[in-house]
């Protein structure tokens, strides 16, 4: 058993609300050790009313209070079946690192806010282990965009002083982690990653996602979609900057096909909307990273289709999956949350303003004693 004081659990359900991404990590050394993963299904129905809070017109106090403590149970489950899978016992566990799930990023606005649900009291009452939870938003109250924080873990893990990287994480949203050899680093989010297609591949042929991007592949780059979504403003703003479902939905995506000309077979749309996520991402490595090394992590980096489309709009840039360096791309972000209690707990104020435009470091999230 490794010492109880460098066991963490790190806890997240990302913006394409699949499942709840668990991770149980030891850190001692300067790459964390894996110890055990667990990704817990959300059922079908507490999705459907998370993706209705996400939605701007949608929902109230009730609907908020309970899918809050709903997920509060679900994000305790996962934690207590990666304990049972490991064989560790939550007294041997620090503390637990919840993202939550969330349902509003408005980092703009003259009173910005980000909103992650899934009650940090209820994970702390049924693990008995102290969680941090709330982990963006003191990094907004210091003047920061809340988002994105995972590269707080790339910078302290995947630096080199020999090579210029990027880390690229593909969830529901991308964003790019540019880590030169010297001088600062710099993260932001680029735009959509997966949401989009995910929106339309569920409305069409009612699946989650589409696997490996074969039904992308079957279609057709448009050029006449690719340059309506493109339009967005969202690309021309430099960083610091950050989103989220509140911009970028399937009724954004649906305003866009309104305006074509001639109406685009459905496969061909999930074509384009590939081409889209890539080259967004590369037109941004391009202007921020100029780097030699991409590493992409998430779910996309398991888009064969969105793999392929990216290697070839970088193609003087090496692009591999951040297994390359040790790390699984499935448990990278839920692995940064569980770093992120680490520095928590042990009173450490994180410089989050080369990613998010904070104005001084801070010590991120709220401690509910287990």
């Amino acid at each position: 058993m490794k010492s109880n004081n460098e066991l963490y659990i790190g806890l997240i359900s990302g913006t394409s609300v699949d499942g709840v991404d668990c991770v149980l990590v030891h850190f001692n050394n300067a790459m964390p050790e894996l110890i055990a993963t667990h990704s817990h299904p959300i059922p079908g129905q507490l999705r459907t009313s998370i993706l209705e809070l996400c939605k701007d017109e949608s929902g109230n106090l009730r609907q908020l209070g309970t899918v809050s403590q709903q997920l509060g149970e679900l994000f305790a489950d996962a934690a207590n079946a990666v304990l049972a899978e490991s064989g560790h016992k939550a007294e041997e566990v620090t503390a637990i690192g919840s993202h939550g799930q969330t349902v509003w990023h408005e980092p703009n606005s003259e009173h910005p806010f980000t909103l992650q649900i899934g009650d940090p009291n209820t994970i702390a009452q049924r693990t008995g282990i102290t969680t941090i939870a709330d982990l963006r938003g003191r990094d907004m109250a210091a003047g920061g965009q809340g988002a994105p924080l995972a590269p707080l873990l790339h910078r302290n893990v995947f630096h080199s002083p020999d090579v210029d990287r990027a880390i690229v994480n593909i969830g529901g949203f991308g964003n790019i982690t540019a880590l030169p050899r010297t001088g600062a680093c710099l993260a932001f989010d680029t735009g959509p990653g997966n949401v989009l297609m995910d929106y339309w591949i569920e409305k069409n042929r009612q699946e989650n996602f589409d696997r490996n991007g074969e039904w992308a592949a079957s279609g057709l780059l448009s050029l006449e979609l690719l340059n309506l979504l493109l339009a967005e403003d969202y690309f021309t703003r430099p960083p610091p900057k950050s989103t989220g479902r509140e911009l970028f939905n399937g009724n954004w995506l649906e305003a866009r096909l309104s305006q074509l000309s001639t109406p685009l077979a459905a496969e061909d749309v999930q074509a384009t909307l590939v081409t889209f996520t890539a080259s967004t991402i590369v037109s941004d490595l391009a202007r921020y990273a100029a780097a030699q090394e991409v590493y992409v992590c998430g779910g996309g980096a398991h888009n064969g289709r969105l793999m392929e489309e990216i290697s070839k709009l970088a193609s003087d840039i090496s692009v591999h999956s951040t297994e390359k360096l040790g790390m699984s791309p499935d448990w990278v972000e839920a692995i940064a949350f569980a770093w992120m209690a680490q520095q928590t707990l042990a009173g450490k104020p994180i410089d989050t303003g080369d990613f998010t435009g904070a104005t001084r470091p801070v010590i991120l999230g709220g401690i509910y004693l287990g």
